[in-house]
């Protein structure tokens, strides 16, 4: 099972994401539904773009993938881009390979990274009374860092999600982002 990369019981810190291994980090979200609403706001470009990356999933098995984040305009609060994102300030891009499609319960993709590398993700979804639990789990970082950017990225991601679903205007992405990204350095 997973470990918690924290020690404490305080409630916040569920929202962390947990170490499951070397190069794997898992984090949940309790969402408002129902499930098909959740599932949209996964594989739809425009509602994704809302809260992580717009572009393409071709709904099955092999089909492409292509995300195009712009972090900085997730929200109309803006928040400079840190000095060592600013490559992607703009626009970065993220390719990947659809590996299991099993609408609305499970999305499985490859994730491009830098030197060629390619990791993997997995969006689980399950009904829980009115709300949805989404389970993300990342495997084959390369190391502790893409673990602790990764695990900073989604938290962040998923806060914003939460946001969009419940009708409020999310924070800035980088005055979330930074402050998680310091905390993940240390909790991993």
């Amino acid at each position: 099972d997973a470990l918690p990369i924290f020690t404490t019981l305080d409630r916040s810190m569920q929202d962390y994401a947990s170490v499951l291994g070397p190069g794997e980090v898992r984090i949940e979200r309790l969402l408002p539904g129902p499930i098909d609403r959740v599932w949209q706001y996964l594989t739809d470009s425009e509602k994704r773009g809302k809260w992580l990356a717009t572009g393409t999933i071709e709904p099955h098995v092999g089909g492409a993938v292509q995300f195009h984040f712009l972090n900085a305009k997730l929200s109309p609060e803006y928040a400079p881009t840190p000095e060592k994102d600013r490559e992607h300030e703009n626009e970065a891009q993220m390719t990947g390979e659809v590996l299991e499609w099993q609408p609305p319960t499970c999305l499985r993709i490859t994730w491009s990274e830098r030197e060629g590398h390619h990791s993997e993700v997995l969006f689980e979804l399950s009904q829980q009374a009115d709300a949805v639990l989404l389970v993300i789990t990342h495997r084959r970082l390369q190391n502790r860092n893409a673990m602790v950017g990764v695990g900073a990225g989604w938290h962040t991601h998923l806060s914003v999600l939460e946001d969009v679903l419940r009708g409020r205007t999310p924070g800035a992405f980088w005055n979330t982002f930074n402050p998680l990204e310091a905390q993940y350095e240390e909790l991993i």
